[in-house]
């Protein structure tokens, strides 16, 4: 067996690709467009593990309610630098959603409010801002 990808509907192609790739890192691995079905499928990777995808789903036109997304749980992804991640995306106008007070975990939300968790690699001391940080919202 070998795992392939986890799919993500997504309201916005563009909010989403800005989210994951610009402010995550994750790269477009390949793309589909299906004009006949009206739906476009994006596939992303993270540069260290190039074989688990993430395939993002647009269904052009689409106005269906995706909810909370608590549902589905969360996407994690193992950073170099916690928190100058934490600080890219919140000068993106992201809300960090839980702190990576402990200098290990973070939570922030997409566009399409999937909890994407975020993990240092090993562990880096406590630090301001963050160490004081509240939590924000559901995570």
């Amino acid at each position: 067996m070998k795992y392939l990808h986890t799919m993500v509907r997504v309201r916005d192609i563009d909010a989403s690709l800005r989210f994951y790739c610009e402010g995550l890192g994750l790269r477009e691995v390949r793309r589909m467009d299906n004009a006949q079905g009206k739906f476009t499928l994006v596939f992303l990777a993270a540069p260290g593990s190039p074989e688990a995808e993430v395939e993002l789903t647009w269904n052009w036109g689409s106005t269906e309610d995706y909810g909370g997304a608590r549902n589905f749980g969360h996407l994690a992804f193992q950073v170099e630098n916690i928190y100058a991640t934490c600080q890219r995306l919140m000068d993106m106008g992201y809300v960090i959603n839980r702190p990576p007070r402990d200098g290990h975990m973070a939570f922030v939300r997409s566009p399409d409010l999937i909890s994407i968790e975020l993990l240092q690699d090993g562990h880096l001391p406590p630090q301001e801002p963050w160490a004081s940080m509240p939590n924000t919202g559901q995570w």
